[in-house]
């Protein structure tokens, strides 16, 4: 029986800095373009510069005889070596997607990739790719996701009317009802554009396969080592243990690289048929035609209320472009949208339907937030419905919003909730920032023909789901005979500080010295299997990991340092890697000496202890779903001549359960926020009518920078979850909850011209035409 007592936290919840960031502030980091073997050659990738056609031929002699080059494959040799193309994630809505590695018969979006070049070095192998000629018949593309299913054009010939998947939930009867007698009934189409993850590093992976031993070694810019690991096995057809993934420093994935795409599925293949490692580095053109996309979507959002402007029902008709290849199959985040669609409102009766639509266009993958639509369709119809009714936007969503003490209540989509707290953050982020007085100042400022807005955004947010892939995570935490602590997790860490979590939590849990710890992760061959990082999973589920193991170490160093110490294990006190008798904190063993015991003095431990301090253990989630939620609040200035929209003030209410680190938990809402501004007023994947993209370098492709980033205020309310340490995830939040504060605030400022907004982005260009429609209209 455990006698663990209550651990006191000495780490957890304070300002630690970040214990990676000496190593990356100063270069000494390792990404995968650091990773140098012995012999190394390097791939390059020929790419179809079409959206849409057959290939007719492929002559690669030309780039075979370049002096340097060892090989170009084309898709006869590289696709049929496939043995089995499976991700651990796949599930009942996610069938696996077996897409060629190479484009086959036809190439079906500007980026394809259509043969790979292997050469002395990087140089060489791009020179070469350019002497690959391919005879291509051009056909028509579907470009347009919203007209796809009427398209006659088919992007794959297997998937009738360009259909990629969907779901709904009918009407009832009583629904129908409801919408045909309420007082008001209000709808709002809300188009979202594509844009893209953005990470600082590209993609990219370097492969050894070993012949004589039949062994992959993978160091990769993933954020999921075990993930890849599963999948490059049964790509191969080899036993999991003959593949070791290696994953160091990566700078930012974002959801973008949770799941091996194509790109690294032809780099494992042909690593089998090389002498040598390869090694893959995209570069950020590459990385902008054919990394993935994500956010293209639109939908009907409808609500129904009452005479008081109390909400009786709503529907939501959404479509996705999912592209040409999306990875991994994309309709269990999509289903997201709609169950989520309800978020933090007491809404008696729901409904919705989901379509995804092919297109020649890049393929969709994950994104930060992937369900960040239903915010999205609600929080901009709602302000819409507060100008129908001729109720304040806050005034509307207070007499709809739960209060904590309301949970757990299930949404009428099926989606349960609880343990978060929508109104008290409202409430915070409306203090902040003095919202009477915002409003005083708001007709003072139209007086002087001057347009300020104010917009707000309220959403929950599941983190930590326990979907199977991802509902255990593992630890192994070995105290050396020198009383230093390592720490083994799986990892996946790509700017969320992992290392410095983990730290946090192990030295707490056993009661060491900050400095006495250290982590190893992302290397499959020593760190036990983990999810990795995706779904604001890692604080919670690494938690876990940490206690289920740390414990069982505690109690051995308790029983350790009581027997030495001839006193009970409940009065031994540890704190600062030393294990003292409580009330007599002179008597006491260091970490070390209890380390001596355990390993070289094993004659003198109590009976029933074992040998040795090290411990693995796993954390099973118990709870379906752990919730966070907050509120976005922002203030803008528009200028109506020129379309710029200039931020006042940020603000973001945050709930988020006790915080491991308060500057990773700031550092990961002020990211994802920048993100979401970027998404409402600059980025933008953009494509002509003939499916070329027009966006693939920094000139085109905006982003937002330090000029244009607002100070962004945080609130915290602290709501502990049902999980270990009442931990809450917060990687996503920031992206879900900007995009539609930011939306609803222009369309704030610009309310005097009736301005309602149905397309992003919100650039100078749009919003200008917008006044000037709308000037039409009302002419």
């Amino acid at each position: 029986m455990s006698v663990t007592p209550a651990v006191p936290s000495c780490y957890v919840g304070i300002r630690v800095p970040r214990i990676e960031d000496p190593r990356l502030l100063t270069g000494a980091g390792l990404f995968v373009d650091d990773v140098t073997r012995p012999g190394m050659f390097h791939a390059c990738f020929v790419r179809s510069p079409i959206p849409r056609g057959r290939i007719l031929s492929i002559d690669t002699s030309a780039a075979e005889a370049l002096d340097g080059v060892h090989a170009v494959f084309v898709a006869s040799d590289l696709n049929p070596r496939v043995h089995e193309q499976k991700y651990a994630l796949d599930g009942p809505f996610m069938p696996s997607l077996n897409w060629p590695p190479l484009a086959d018969d036809e190439v079906r979006f500007v980026g394809d990739p259509v043969a790979l070049v292997i050469a002395r070095d990087r140089y060489i192998a791009e020179d070469a790719a350019e002497l690959v000629a391919v005879d291509y018949d051009p056909l028509s593309p579907v470009v347009d996701y919203v007209t796809a299913d009427t398209n006659e054009e088919l992007v794959h010939a297997q998937f009738p009317g360009n259909h990629a998947g969907g779901m709904a939930i009918p009407p009832s009867d009583e629904l129908l009802r409801i919408f045909d007698e309420a007082p008001h009934v209000v709808s709002r189409t809300v188009h979202q554009q594509a844009y893209i993850a953005v990470p600082m590093e590209t993609r990219g992976l370097v492969a050894e396969w070993a012949k004589s031993t039949g062994e992959m070694t993978i160091w990769a810019s993933t954020q999921s080592p075990h993930e890849v690991r599963g999948f490059c096995a049964k790509l191969l057809g080899i036993d999991e243990h003959r593949v070791r993934v290696l994953m160091r420093d990566t700078g930012g994935g974002f959801g973008q690289k949770v799941v091996p795409q194509r790109e690294d599925i032809c780099v494992m293949l042909a690593a089998t048929m090389l002498p040598f490692a390869v090694k893959w580095i995209e570069d950020r053109q590459e990385h902008m035609m054919s990394a993935g996309m994500a956010r293209e979507e639109h939908g009907e959002a409808r609500m129904a209320f009452d005479a008081d402007g109390r909400i009786l029902a709503a529907t939501l008709d959404h479509v996705q472009n999912v592209g040409a290849y999306p990875v991994p199959s994309p309709v269990t985040a999509a289903s997201a949208v709609g169950m989520l669609f309800p978020g933090p409102y007491r809404i008696p009766a729901a409904t919705f339907s989901l379509k995804l639509h092919y297109t020649n266009t890049v393929g969709r993958v994950a994104y930060r937030g992937p369900w960040q639509y239903e915010s999205m369709a609600r929080e901009v119809l709602l302000d819409s419905a507060a100008r129908h009714i001729g109720l304040d936007p806050v005034e509307l969503r207070r007499r709809n919003m739960y209060s904590s003490d309301e949970f757990p209540v299930a949404a009428p989509t099926g989606m349960p909730f609880s343990d978060v707290t929508p109104r008290e953050t409202f409430e915070q982020a409306l203090s902040m920032l003095g919202y009477d007085a915002f409003r005083r100042e708001q007709e003072k400022a139209r007086a002087e023909g001057r347009y300020i807005g104010v917009g707000t955004c309220t959403y929950l947010e599941p983190t930590a789901g326990a979907t199977p892939f991802h509902s255990t995570e593992g630890a192994t935490i070995r105290i050396e005979p020198s009383g230093k602590v390592n720490v083994y997790v799986a990892g996946g860490s790509s700017g969320n500080s992992l290392e410095t979590t983990v730290i946090q939590l192990t030295a707490d849990a056993l009661g060491v010295a900050l400095s006495d710890v250290n982590t190893i992760q992302g290397d499959t061959a020593v760190a036990p299997f983990g999810g990795g990082t995706g779904g604001s999973r890692s604080g919670a589920m690494t938690a876990g990991a940490v206690g289920e193991t740390a414990s069982v170490l505690r109690d051995r160093i308790l029983a350790i340092a009581a027997h030495r110490l001839e006193a009970a294990p409940e009065d031994i006190e540890l704190a600062e890697s030393r294990a003292t008798v409580r009330g007599v904190p002179g008597v006491g063993l260091s970490l070390q000496e209890v380390a001596d015991i355990a390993y070289f003095r094993t004659e003198t431990l109590p009976p029933g202890v074992p040998a040795g301090l090290e411990a693995s253990g796993r954390y099973r989630a118990e709870h379906m779903m752990i919730w966070a939620n907050a509120t976005h609040l922002c203030t803008v200035e528009v200028d109506i001549a020129t379309g710029a929209v200039t931020f006042l003030r940020y603000i973001v209410s945050e709930d988020c359960g006790p915080m491991i680190n308060p500057n990773v938990v700031e550092g990961q809402i002020w990211g994802g926020t920048v993100q979401g501004i970027g998404g409402a007023l600059y980025e933008h994947l953009a494509y002509d009518e003939a499916g070329n993209p027009v966006t693939t370098t920094f000139m085109d492709y905006l982003l937002p920078t330090a000029t244009e980033v607002p100070d962004i205020e945080l609130g915290h309310i602290e709501t502990p979850s049902p999980g270990p340490g009442g931990h809450k995830g917060v990687g996503e939040g920031g992206a879900i909850g900007s995009s539609p504060a930011v939306v609803n605030a222009v369309a704030d400022a610009l309310a005097p011209f009736g301005v309602e907004i149905s397309r992003l982005p919100l650039t100078p260009s749009t919003i200008v035409s917008m006044i000037e429609q709308a000037r039409t209209v009302t002419a």
